[in-house]
């Protein structure tokens, strides 16, 4: 699959990150998956694995009722054949409970070749606000 030009020109591989991102957020599962090379892993918070972002949906479904990211900045890391995009930011919206939330810290991990996301990976705090909400200090 191409990746959609911007501007007459290739997008580049932190725009490709970006796109999926906002794809992700809509939730939009299969139009992130269009910027993803199939059968990607997306390793997400605890290790868990899943080959198309509807995995991280439905899991994201479980945990809040919605959650979105603010995107504050993307570290290129370019190299020979691939490229390492980082994108750095907080995550906010409503527990399940409705409660409220923000700056909550992420760090996405991405991998991009021939202008496709090969693999991603996934680290917030919610794990660690969940235990504090619950009164455990761990």
């Amino acid at each position: 699959m191409s990746v959609p030009a911007k501007a007459d020109r290739p997008m580049t591989d932190a725009e490709i990150v970006e796109a999926y991102l906002t794809a992700s957020m809509i939730p939009d599962p299969d139009a992130a998956a269009a910027y993803m090379k199939p059968g990607t892993v997306i390793t997400f918070t605890g290790g868990r694995e899943f080959d198309h972002p509807r995995g991280p949906t439905g899991f994201n479904a479980k945990r809040y009722r919605w959650v979105k990211k603010k995107m504050d900045r993307f570290d290129v890391c370019p190299g020979t054949d691939e490229t390492v995009v980082y994108s750095v930011g907080t995550l906010y919206g409503e527990w399940m409970d409705g409660t409220p939330f923000e700056d909550n810290r992420y760090v996405d991990r991405f991998v991009v070749r021939g202008g496709q996301i090969v693999k991603m990976d996934v680290w917030n705090d919610s794990a660690e606000r969940i235990l504090v909400q619950r009164g455990i200090e761990a």
